[in-house]
Formats: C-alpha cells, sequence, structure tokens
C-alpha cells in the first residue's frame, strides 16, 4: 500500500534539506558510538566554532566497544545545531518564530488517523525482544557522557503518555537509559510544573495499572519540537503540531499498546511503566550541565519496537550549554517570553528577552532589554513579569537597556557596575522553584530570585571611546596595514547617553579639526574666581552636587 499523504516534510526529508543547504556533515568511516560519536560532535560546541558555522552529523559507519557494527544510521544535531538548521525544520525565518509559536498553539489541527504507517514496516514483540543483540541491544544508542553515563541513552525522545481520565495524550522529551534488550529506566520530571508525564502517572498509580507509554525517536520536525516546549495542562502536542504546518498530522494506533504515534516516525518502542516498583537510573549527563547522579526512576518493560526498514535514530547534544536542546529552547521560549510581557501583560517599553545560554542552561539567567525611557514601574513589571511565566526559570533577572549587549558578559557587568545601586535597584523573590541542577542542601528548601534593575536612570554621560565614524575609518586603516583579522566587541564605538551638550559637540568638532586652540580661547572667557575645582559648569549639575 502506499504510504499516506502528507504535505509536511518527515526526518528524511529534513535531512535532505540540510544536505542541499551545506548543513550536514556525512561521516562513512567507522565510528564508536560508546566513546567517540558525541564527543566529535561535541567539539563544534566547545571548540571555538561559531553557531552559524555548526553543522548536524549523520554517521552511517557505527560501531561499539564489544566491536558489534549496526546498520542503523544515527543523525545527531539535525534538530537545532544553529538557528538555521532550527529554521528550516520548523519552516519559518527567525523573527517569525514567536508568531508561528503563537499560532499554531492558538490554532491547533486534529490528527489524521491512517493504518498503513510507514513506522511500521518492521514490528518485533515477543521473543524477538530478549536477548543480546536483540530488542533495545541491536540499536545503535549512543553514550552522550563517556567516562560518566553508566548506560547509552536514548535523548531525543518523544514519549507519548495519556490521561486516563480525560483521554488526552502528552508528549515530553525525557531521558531514558537502557538497562537490557527489553527494559528501560525512564526520568520525569517530579518538580511542580516538571513532566505531565508524571502527573499521568500518578493518575495511573492511583488506579493500580501500569501506564502505556510510547517512546518516538525521530519523527517530522513539528512533533519532535513540540517535546521540548511547556505548554499548557492538557494540549495534546499532536494537535499543536497540525497547527504548526497547518494541516493534520498523520498518526496511527500503536501496536502493543492503545496510543496514538506520528505515522512517520522513525522508530517506536512501546511498553508499560511500572506504577508499583522503581528501579536505580544513571548517573547521567544532564541538560544543566552537571551529571545527574544515580536516583530512582520509572522502569520501562518494552512491549514491542516498530520501527521503519530504512530507519535513521536521532541523538541530541545536551549536557553543558550551549548544545542542540538548548538551542530548541532558546529559540522558541525567548519569544514566548517576549509575548508574554508585550502582550499578555500589557508592559510598555520591552525590546527584547534574552535567555543566558552559555554553561547557564537558559533557566538561571534572563536579561530583559528595556527601551531608554522606560518608566521605572514597566521596568519593574517587566522584571516581576519574567518570573510568572514559569516556575522555575529566572534566578537572576537583569533588566538592562537597548546598548548593552546581553550575550557580552562585560557589557552586562558594565551597566550593573554604573547603572545599579543594588540598594535601590535589587529586590529578592522567595519561594522560587529549584530546577535543574546539583541540589545542596541549605537551610532554606526553596530557591530565590534576585532581580535587578540596570537600566539608565536618567542622562549619562557619553561613552568614553571614539565616534563611530572615525573607529570605522581606523577599521579600514587597520585592515590596510595588514594587520591581524578584527572581530569587533560591543561597544565598539562611543556614543552618548543623553548627558551632553550642542556646545561640547562644537568643541569636540573643533579639536578634530585641529582648532583646539580655539577651545581654549572660548574657556577662556568662563574664567572665574572663589569657585572650587571639580565645579561643574551646569547650574542645574551643580545642584545636584554632581
Amino acid at each position: 500500500m502506499p504510504p499516506p499523504k502528507r504535505g509536511y516534510p518527515d526526518l528524511h526529508d529534513h535531512i535532505e534539506a540540510l544536505r542541499k543547504a551545506g548543513l550536514l556533515v556525512e561521516i562513512d568511516e567507522p565510528i564508536n558510538k560508546d566513546t567517540e560519536m558525541h564527543p566529535l560532535v561535541r567539539w563544534q560546541f566547545r571548540g571555538g566554532i561559531n553557531e552559524a558555522d555548526r553543522k548536524a552529523f549523520l554517521f552511517n559507519n557505527i560501531t561499539d566497544s564489544l566491536g558489534r557494527k549496526y546498520d542503523i544510521p544515527v543523525v545527531i544535531g539535525a534538530l537545532a545545531t544553529n538557528p538555521e538548521i532550527y529554521k528550516i525544520g520548523i519552516g519559518c525565518e527567525p523573527n517569525k518564530i514567536g508568531e508561528t509559536w503563537n499560532h499554531a498553539i492558538s490554532n491547533p489541527i486534529k490528527p489524521n488517523h491512517v493504518d498503513n504507517a510507514p513506522c511500521h514496516e518492521v514490528i518485533e514483540t515477543g521473543e524477538d525482544l530478549i536477548g543480546e543483540g536483540k530488542g533495545l541491544d541491536a540499536l545503535p544508542i549512543p553514550i552522550s557522557t563517556p567516562g560518566f553515563d553508566s548506560a547509552p541513552y536514548l535523548t531525543a525522545t518523544n514519549v507519548i503518555t495519556k490521561d486516563p481520565e480525560t483521554g488526552i495524550q502528552n508528549s515530553g522529551t525525557y531521558r531514558a537509559g537502557l538497562k537490557a534488550s527489553n527494559r528501560m529506566a525512564v526520568r520525569m520530571v517530579i518538580r511542580p510544573g516538571g513532566a505531565e508525564g508524571y502527573i499521568h502517572w500518578k493518575k495511573w498509580k492511583e488506579r493500580g495499572e501500569p501506564m502505556p507509554c510510547a517512546i518516538v525517536i525521530g519523527c517530522p520536525p513539528a512533533f519532535n519540537y513540540m517535546s521540548p516546549q511547556k505548554l499548557k495542562m492538557g494540549y495534546d502536542e499532536i494537535d499543536v503540531a497540525g497547527g504548526l504546518v497547518g494541516e493534520p498530522i498523520n498518526v496511527t494506533k500503536a501496536k502493543t499498546i492503545d496510543l496514538d504515534v506520528p505515522a512517520e516516525s522513525e522508530l517506536v518502542i512501546e511498553g508499560l511503566i511500572s506504577t508499583e516498583h522503581v528501579e536505580p537510573e544513571a548517573p547521567f549527563g544532564e541538560s544543566a550541565g552537571y551529571v545527574a547522579l544515580e536516583s530512582y526512576n520509572m522502569i520501562f518493560q518494552v512491549t514491542a519496537i516498530t520501527r521503519r526498514k530504512k530507519a535513521v535514530i536521532p541523538s541530541i547534544i545536551s549536557q553543558v550549554t550551549p548544545s542542540e536542546s538548548s538551542v530548541i529552547k532558546r529559540l522558541a521560549y525567548e519569544p514566548l517570553y517576549l509575548t508574554h510581557l508585550r502582550d499578555n501583560l500589557g508592559i510598555q517599553g520591552v525590546i527584547k528577552v534574552s535567555l543566558h545560554e552559555p554553561l547557564t542552561n537558559l533557566r538561571k539567567v534572563i536579561f530583559v532589554q528595556m527601551e531608554r525611557d522606560a518608566p521605572s514601574t514597566e521596568v519593574w513589571r517587566a522584571l516581576y513579569g519574567c518570573t510568572a511565566l514559569q516556575s522555575n526559570v529566572g534566578k537572576f533577572i537583569i533588566a538592562i537597556n537597548d546598548d548593552i549587549d546581553p550575550d557580552n558578559g562585560d557589557a552586562v557587568f558594565w551597566a550593573m557596575s554604573y547603572r545599579c545601586n543594588p540598594i535601590l535597584d535589587c529586590h529578592i523573590l522567595e519561594h522560587r522553584g529549584h530546577g535543574q541542577g546539583p541540589r545542596i542542601k541549605r537551610s532554606i528548601e526553596h530557591d530565590s530570585t534576585l532581580l535587578i534593575d540596570a537600566t539608565m536612570k536618567g542622562p549619562m554621560p557619553p561613552l568614553a571611546l571614539p565616534r563611530k565614524e572615525y573607529m570605522e575609518h581606523a577599521k579600514d586603516l587597520w585592515e590596510k596595514l595588514g594587520l591581524p583579522p578584527l572581530k569587533p566587541e560591543s561597544p565598539w564605538h562611543g556614543y552618548t547617553l543623553g548627558d551632553w551638550s550642542d556646545e561640547w559637540d562644537e568643541a569636540a568638532k573643533r579639536a578634530t579639526d585641529g582648532h583646539y586652540l580655539r577651545n581654549g580661547e572660548i574657556s577662556k572667557q568662563k574664567i572665574k574666581k572663589d569657585i572650587r575645582p571639580e565645579t561643574p559648569i551646569r547650574p542645574e549639575a551643580r545642584n545636584k552636587n554632581v
């Protein structure tokens, strides 16, 4: 039978699009999935490579530390190694990401149920799942953090569960570590606002039944981008994915459990999660940038593995940020936060929201860029507003002006140093969610949030660098002299910050024109007596004791 009709790309289409765009590195050399694969791709995040130059990696010749070979390729970085890859996958320009997400969430489309699903071209159940080299053990699942992880882990997961009361499905990205050829350990976040899958698990536990679960590995990008996002409880991600592409996503019934899965999935692992027993799970390098230590987590008993005949297994780079998983979240979260502040809360003067990515995993540091004339009330509404969207995001929330680059830590420290008085411009909020990361026992159980207003509180003198036209001319001269290539760092030229006059502008122009002596003649006419040194010229400045 022919495959079901669709107008949206599946993973194979997406990989081909990356290939045509020059964003795919294909590796045909033998690569050990246990020791080499993730470290190799990791270097493009820790090797000083510009974000725009990162690419997806397709491994076609995979081995393991036991010398076994695998005939299923693995692709890493295919979802969001850089914004261009994310743009191709989600199907819109970067400046339209927020608008696209908001439209999809507001206009969900129910899926289309089909029978002849590509994900059922190969079906394994029963004895086919048990034994070395069978079931999960036959899959080329890489070790993400060699030297720390206790097992190969499924990372690019879309873990589908169902609310037994409402029948609404949910999909989340949860790690799943291999334990046996037919058993895994799955970790779902239990904190408030965490995994909806855990909420489902508690309901199944109350019923005294195991929880049906399907782990989808590789599917149409529109659905794959859903699982890492934090949609409201009760939303079915497959409906929002339909809204994202503007048509129903094809789904099919799983073979051994009562769940719907994307028909164009590469691989589907079906099973039951025990609501009676838990098993030690981890260590595993988590997206917070630290190794999650061993703890008890859910047991997933595999009942079936289905896949395409020519399946490709995706894995994602997570752990220390920047990473593929942080790019996926950042590109969607930032416009959602901006929409929250501007449209939901109606705050005036907000320009941009930036979630700090390197090392901090997005969740700890938020920058809110404000217009220079934004009232203090709006600045503080924006700071407090950022705390309301997600309970575990924002330990340090810093308001800055449009001249401060949030990606330049030195520029942020500069704003904090000269535009912020801690006793006036810092507030601390208690009872905040801890979020991801190592937990250190302290006298206060809950985390807290520090709000910092590092915006200008009024006019300030110009930044003491040569004006833009002089720096641009000097750059041309630098290049003509054959000096080392420049990478301009913001700020790289001087500009006014409000406390400046036309008279001083004219004096500066005379100086650069070579007529500084004329400035001396003008200032001589203003000589006074009985004035203390360092007394400002302007009366208004004198009154402020500046």
